[in-house]
Order: structure tokens, then C-alpha cells, then sequence
């Protein structure tokens, strides 16, 4: 294939953008280095226009084709976002700044989009309009929400996104996608019991809300074990619990708790909301205390609409020529979901080999999977606006 052809000779190039991003991690909004150095490539590879600011701290790149029959327009997505974890790769090229890192690959994500864009402005071999797309704040901030609300879908008049997440545990080169919901729903939750403290050694006298919180934890996995539907996917989980003494001999007034909801159903995701209150404020009640919940929708599912995804497998096919095209759905999140919920598109897995898993500090990016990841941008262009 021309095009990985291409990218094998571009390598070096992207690889050292790719470890010049990885020495220097930002984070959520706060990516100006690695928007700038973006922006300032894609002027270098002459795309046609490079608009930054958008949603905040996002770099769009547009590139227009030798023709434009049809006004198709095409967008490609890349996350540029670091995150706050101490780097233990030890790799010559491990992050400057103390506290932060690349440790899910987004370095490697943004110089696999920056290699397409600049094959793509080299050979405008396509009939339309390429939009490459480069996200702050993937990891919590919604940058992707951000940037679709700054209007960047109707302002370049993209009609489809497609976007990418390296995987470790698949080999490099290998692809991995599936039609529908992919990644699921991230929501999250704070607990708030309140009780009557006072002496451990008289709890007759107390309304002791660390009882009434450990009741909580337990009630709430039967949301998943015996209020929704086996087939369907729901997690549910406490991750921290916080009462107002340290004492060893002093029953807490207060007990604070904090959780997160995976769904993979839009209808789930409203059911559990609901039944977290019912449960938290229902056993609060029958134990004497109070409880007030709050919860937080966050990241939305992310589907992957049919024919696109079609699209995406077979382009993955070209290029490789080893696709998981039903893989399990994911219960972790990703904020590409806005971008899916504005326009239809799908989101695709790259192996990234036997590392360490995402968000791990010792995790590292493989650049032999760039090759694979590069084309695959590139393929989706030229295979969705092929030239008149």
C-alpha cells in the first residue's frame, strides 16, 4: 500500500515528534506547548488553514484535495493531554516534568495524526476536504465536548469523524473496532450521610453513619447483581470513603463517599441514577441517618455508527490486514463520544503490543505501530472521498 509505503519513510520524523510530546506532557486544557508545536507543523506542511483556540486549546487543520465534487469533508480526531502520574519507563526520552506523562499514548496519537496530515497535504490525492483534529483535555476535562460546542462541526461542515486509541495486549499493527457502543458511559457520584457522633464506647446513644455507609456500599452492587438485566453492562463502584474523625474511639458525624457508574445503555444509565438516590436516601432513612446524593453524568457512550465503522474496518483491512471487527466493548470512557454524538463516525483500537497497560507508569507507546496508525488516518480520507 502506497501510503504505508509512505509512513515506513517518514518514521524517524514522526517518531521524534511523537518523543518530543512525550518529554514534555501537559495537561487537560493546559496544552499550549503541544498545541503550538501542532499548529506550527501543520503551517509547515502547508495545510490550507490552522485555526487554534478552538474549545479552549484545540488545533484544527484543514487540508483540501486536488478536487472537491461533491463537498464531502471528512474529520480526523487525536487527544494531545497527558496525565498526573509519575513516569517509571525509564526510556531516554521519559517525561521532563516532574509529576506528569504520557501514559495513555495520546503523544503517540497526536504524531500519528500529525503524519497523515502531512502525507495528505503532500498528496491531496482525495475528491473533498480533510479536517484533522487535535483535542485538549480527553483525560476528565471533555475537551471533545468543548470543542464540538465551540461549533467546530458546522464551522468546517465535517460530515463524518473517525478517531483512534492505541491498545496494549494487541499486537502492534493489529486492529480492533466493533459496530455500536464501544466505550461506555462514565458517570460519577458523592454521598453525603449525615448521622448523630459521638463515644464508640456508646453507639445506643449515636446514629453511626459508618454503619449506615457500609450498608450503602453493599446495597448498591445490587444494582448490578439483581436490579438490571444480566445481558446488559453496568459497574458500579464506591472508590472512596471519607468520615469527619481520624479518632479510633469516635463515632463520625458524617461519612462522604465518592463512586463512579459505567453503562453501555442510555436507558440503564437513567435506570441506575435513579436507583443509587432510591438506595443511598432509603437505607439512610431505615437507620435513622439523612443522606443527600449527588450525581454527574459524565463522558456519554460511544457508538460507532454501522456504516461508518464498515468503512473504518475495511480501510484497517487494507492497511494490516488483521482486524478484530467484533471486539468486547470497554467499560472505560472517552470523551471522541461528543464528537460520535454530533456527527456519525466510529473509533477504531491500534495494537500497541505487550507494555503496560494505559494510565500505568510504566507504560510506553511502541513507534512501530505508527506506520499502521498513520495510514490508517490517511486510509479513511482516501477511501471516503476517493479522487474524481
Amino acid at each position: 500500500m502506497p501510503v504505508k509505503n509512505r509512513f515506513a519513510e517518514l518514521l524517524p520524523e514522526i517518531t521524534a515528534w511523537r518523543r518530543d510530546f512525550h518529554e514534555h506532557p501537559e495537561l487537560l486544557f493546559d496544552v499550549h506547548r503541544t498545541a503550538s508545536k501542532v499548529a506550527e507543523l501543520l503551517r509547515s506542511f502547508g495545510c490550507d488553514e490552522v485555526v487554534e483556540g478552538i474549545g479552549r486549546t484545540g488545533v484544527v487543520g484543514v487540508i483540501k484535495g486536488k478536487t472537491d465534487s461533491a463537498g464531502r469533508v471528512i474529520g480526523l480526531r487525536a487527544d494531545m493531554d497527558a496525565l498526573p502520574i509519575t513516569e517509571q519507563t525509564g526510556v531516554d526520552y521519559a517525561s521532563k516534568t516532574p509529576g506528569k506523562m504520557h501514559a495513555c499514548g495520546h503523544d503517540g496519537h497526536t504524531a500519528m495524526l500529525l503524519g497523515a496530515a502531512r502525507y495528505l497535504a503532500e498528496t491531496r490525492n482525495f475528491d473533498g476536504t480533510a479536517v484533522v483534529i487535535f483535542q485538549p483535555a480527553e483525560e476528565g476535562g471533555g475537551g471533545g465536548r468543548e470543542m464540538v460546542a465551540d461549533g467546530m462541526m458546522d464551522r468546517w461542515g465535517i460530515q463524518e469523524v473517525y478517531g483512534m486509541h492505541n491498545m496494549p495486549g494487541i499486537p502492534v499493527g493489529e486492529f480492533a473496532i466493533r459496530p455500536g457502543a464501544i466505550m461506555a458511559a462514565a458517570d460519577q457520584f458523592e454521598v453525603v450521610i449525615t448521622g448523630k457522633g459521638g463515644h464508640a464506647a456508646k453507639p445506643h446513644e449515636c446514629i453511626d453513619t459508618t454503619v449506615v455507609a457500609a450498608h450503602v456500599i453493599v446495597a448498591l452492587q445490587t444494582i448490578a447483581s439483581r436490579n438490571v438485566d444480566p445481558m446488559k453492562q453496568v459497574v458500579v463502584s464506591v472508590c472512596t470513603v471519607e468520615t469527619d474523625s481520624t479518632a479510633h474511639n469516635v463515632i463520625p458525624q458524617v461519612v462522604k463517599m465518592k463512586g463512579t457508574v459505567r453503562t453501555m445503555d442510555p436507558a440503564v444509565q437513567d435506570f441506575v441514577e435513579r436507583r443509587i438516590s432510591e438506595v443511598v436516601t432509603g437505607l439512610a432513612l431505615s437507620l435513622g441517618a439523612t443522606a443527600a446524593v449527588n450525581y454527574q453524568r459524565g463522558y456519554p457512550v460511544t457508538i460507532n455508527a454501522e456504516d461508518q465503522t464498515q468503512h473504518a474496518i475495511a480501510v484497517a483491512q487494507e492497511v494490516s490486514g488483521r482486524v478484530d471487527a467484533n471486539t468486547a466493548p470497554l467499560m472505560g470512557a472517552e470523551d471522541f463520544s461528543f464528537m460520535l454524538n454530533a456527527r456519525p463516525g466510529a473509533y477504531i483500537f491500534l495494537g500497541n503490543g505487550d507494555t503496560a497497560m494505559v494510565h500505568h507508569p510504566a507504560y510506553n507507546f511502541d513507534d512501530n505501530a505508527i506506520p499502521f496508525g498513520s495510514s490508517w488516518y490517511a486510509g479513511m480520507v482516501e477511501s471516503r472521498m476517493p479522487a474524481a
